[in-house]
């Protein structure tokens, strides 16, 4: 499991928990990858945690969380909970599901 931890402080707690489910032998998981670390870079710098797991090194993480695709972003905080499945390319349906955007267009 390769966790991503970024936040401007280790005392305080990120508003953000995200955790991406991936396939590394994949394009479109590495994409997704690349994507989701920009977006929470350039829109939530400081204010994340984010944990990146590959479903073929932890099966068991992504069997008790069902996830039946990859990848699939899971935003935990702020609630409510939002999965968002795909390669992450369409900027407005990620900030919408993260919660940054308040209508997708």
């Amino acid at each position: 499991m390769k966790s991503i931890r970024k936040s401007s402080s280790k005392v305080r707690k990120s508003e953000y928990l995200l955790r991406l489910y991936v396939n590394r032998s994949t394009l479109k998981s590495k994409v997704a990858l690349e994507n989701i670390q920009r977006i929470c870079e350039e829109h939530l710098q400081g204010r994340y945690d984010l944990e990146v797991i590959d479903i073929h090194q932890h099966a068991n993480l992504a069997r008790d969380e069902q996830i039946v695709a990859v990848p699939t972003l899971i935003k935990r905080l702020p609630r409510p909970l939002q999965i968002l499945v795909g390669d992450m390319s369409d900027m407005n349906r990620v900030l919408f599901g993260l919660d940054l955007k308040l209508r997708e267009s």
